[in-house]
């Protein structure tokens, strides 16, 4: 009967039913087989819904929506290209900041490359930038704010770490500021990297001018305090993760409805129904994910699975190495939400064994899901780019080659360099 149920649950994940139904599948038989009243399921999923970062969630992505369906990436690009477009290679690091800004907000990448994509690939080959390194910066720079605040994906995992009872209390402040020097550090790699190969292009260099800086400003005006609230609020003490999302909220609400009068009435169900969507199916696979993770650790899976690691992998070192890959494989054939809620409950003990800070091991999770979005041949990115320039999937393997291998050195230097993540502690 047990055989049949497994064989079973294989078939569903062919036939591609919904995730969660495998994970709920799975742990009604967990539990039917440990005869453990099915009842705990519902039990979770009530304290998921305890839990105070979880009203963070839904906020914060309802705001990145709003602010993906107005304008804002635009004032956004002529922001940056007003304070740096001095620089040498100038274009190519303001559509590296402004993709990274764009996704820290937004919390996806992929609407970074439908949103900041069209503007920026026609304007790098119009000043001058190769066709195919152009097509590589807009595919793979969006995915480099996942690891600044206000990150959705760093929410999720704070919700997880918390829901697990652990013994190990983090914050998100903690996990906010864990996130900013790795992000950093790739930013600037991968925009030392572009000032080099682009040395010998000369695209025109604006001079700064305090008039259109001045009126771009203007335009912007309502939107620059945004992050600057969110820093305050959460860093500050002032305001609770869960109040400086309402408020993020309710105001990118007010501004881009009756201020900048971008996003009409009558596209707020639009919104508020694509943007639920998506909370609601994050939210129940976490539900019967945790409830899962319950049914592991009453069957000692974790330990088991750690101390079969640990006799074969003794090593520290070893074991983030084969993390890393893990880690890029899976970012790779996975959302980064899904990959979160299923693997980290197992990964987390055995980051412990090894001495690996929770919050070490968050960034070093999330810098690998970031590359596996444009990780080949099945990295979402990649399809998202080919079908949104119109390119053949192979030209785009090719142009985001050389940024993975930056970021790839940017991933290994965060692993085995933990005071950038842990440094406040």
């Amino acid at each position: 009967m047990i055989t049949a149920a497994i064989i079973a649950l294989i078939a569903m994940l062919l036939l591609g039913a919904p995730l969660f139904v495998v994970i709920l599948a799975a742990t009604m038989l967990g539990f039917y087989t440990s005869e453990i009243d099915l009842a705990v399921i519902s039990i979770e999923i009530y304290r998921i819904a305890d839990t105070p970062l979880l009203v963070a969630l839904p906020l914060f992505t309802f705001a990145g929506y709003i602010l993906s369906e107005s304008n804002t990436s635009e004032r956004l690009l002529k922001l940056t290209r007003v304070f740096f477009g001095w620089m040498p290679s100038s274009l190519a690091v303001i559509s590296l900041l402004s993709c990274a800004i764009f996704t820290a907000f937004t919390g996806a990448s992929g609407v970074t490359i439908v949103a900041l994509g069209a503007l920026l690939l026609p304007a790098l080959i119009k000043e001058g930038y190769p066709e195919k390194l152009s097509l590589g910066l807009v595919t793979t720079t969006g995915s480099l704010g996942l690891l600044l605040p206000p990150s959705v994906p760093l929410i999720l995992y704070g919700i997880i770490v918390q829901q697990m009872n652990l013994g190990i209390e983090i914050s998100l402040p903690q996990l906010f500021m864990a996130g900013l020097l790795p992000a950093l550090l790739m930013i600037v790699m991968l925009g030392g990297w572009l000032a080099w190969t682009t040395r010998h292009i000369k695209p025109p260099r604006s001079t700064f001018s305090f008039i259109t800086a001045k009126q771009v400003l203007r335009e912007s005006i309502w939107e620059i305090p945004l992050p600057f609230f969110i820093f305050i609020g959460i860093f500050g003490g002032f305001f609770a993760i869960s109040e400086v999302a309402a408020v993020t909220a309710l105001y990118v609400l007010i501004v881009e409805i009756f201020i900048y009068k971008e996003i009409k009435i009558k596209q707020l169900n639009k919104i508020i129904l694509e943007s639920m969507q998506m909370i609601g199916s994050i939210l129940l696979i976490l539900g019967v994910a945790m409830a899962f993770t319950n049914y592991l650790v009453d069957a000692e899976v974790p330990m088991k699975l750690f101390a079969w690691v640990k006799a074969n992998v003794e090593s520290k070192f070893t074991f983030l190495l084969l993390l890393n890959v893990f880690l890029l494989i899976l970012g790779a054939i996975l959302d980064i939400f899904s990959a979160l809620i299923i693997v980290i409950p197992l990964v987390l003990p055995m980051a412990l064994g090894y001495q690996i800070h929770p919050i070490h091991l968050g960034v070093i999770f999330l810098a690998n899901m970031q590359i596996g979005y444009f990780t080949p041949p099945v990295g979402m990115n990649l399809f998202i780019a080919s079908y949104r320039f119109n390119k053949p999937i192979t030209e785009i393997y090719q142009a985001t080659i050389p940024f993975m291998l930056i970021l790839l050195v940017a991933v290994l230097i965060i692993t085995y360099v933990p005071w950038l993540s842990t440094w406040f502690l």
